[in-house]
């Protein structure tokens, strides 16, 4: 098969189920993972799909959510080592904000169970984490919860914001661009984070370099309101140029 013919059929079995991972494609076609990653990025720059971690979608979905089960499985290597570096920036008996994300409920995972701390969460994941820490202050935000993040939206929750100021908020976005900021697929999450960011002194950001160049439909911040980006060596130098001018303190881990 030519490529042409195989970029068709690989933009056929993205429109069809919404979404196509590189390397069952690459058993399908029987090629390379890298042959297969050079069809997306035609097709990509074709607009045609776009190109997320491990695959691609359609091109216009950018209302795309991968499930929370996808999203733990998801760079768990990097996640892992992104939490990590993140217990640093915990305040000594202060108070947090823990936002709904995969790499904040390994940050969560992460936290000593000594810990003291003042935690406030909308993230029912993160929550249960954290319920059995018996130095912990947990405080769970409450309003809709949403199936795909497990995370309470809507008004309750951002009245709940609007009355707190806490040290640090740890963020997750699902895509950020020095350009574009931090993007999220969803309104109402977005309008969350947006008020979790207002809610705190010190803004961290949490995400792997996968989610740099990716630009979702609700965009909630830009990086002038983020003082710290910790993620993985993944991410281009000309990324981490652009965010540190913006005047975000870039951590790779």
């Amino acid at each position: 098969m030519y490529a042409p013919e195989r970029q068709q059929e690989i933009l056929r079995l993205a429109r069809e189920a919404g979404r196509v991972d590189v390397l069952s494609l690459a058993d399908q076609f029987q090629v390379t993972a890298e042959t297969v990653r050079r069809d997306l990025k035609a097709l990509d720059r074709a607009g045609l799909v776009r190109r997320v971690h491990g695959g691609a979608i359609p091109a216009g979905r950018l209302d795309f959510e991968p499930d929370l089960t996808e999203r733990e499985a998801t760079a768990a290597d990097e996640k892992d080592r992104i939490a990590a570096a993140a217990l640093a920036e915990l305040p000594d008996g202060g108070s947090i904000v823990l936002d709904a994300g995969s790499t904040v409920a390994r940050l969560a995972a992460a936290i000593p169970v000594d810990t003291a701390l003042t935690v406030v969460t909308h993230a029912l994941p993160v929550a249960a984490r954290l319920a059995d820490h018996t130095g912990i202050d947990l405080h769970l935000v409450g309003g809709r919860v949403r199936h795909r993040t497990r995370a309470a939206v809507d008004a309750w929750a951002l009245r709940a914001y609007a009355e707190i100021r806490a040290d640090v908020l740890f963020l997750a976005t699902n895509g950020f661009t020095p350009e574009g900021g931090l993007t999220t697929p969803d309104l109402a999450e977005a309008a969350v984070k947006r008020a979790a960011m207002a809610a705190a002194r010190r803004v961290v950001l949490l995400a792997d370099s996968a989610k740099a160049g990716q630009e979702h439909f609700a965009c909630f911040g830009t990086f002038a309101g983020v003082d710290l980006l910790i993620t993985d060596q993944g991410l281009s130098p000309a990324h981490k140029a652009a965010i540190e001018a913006a005047g975000t303190e870039v951590v790779l881990v």
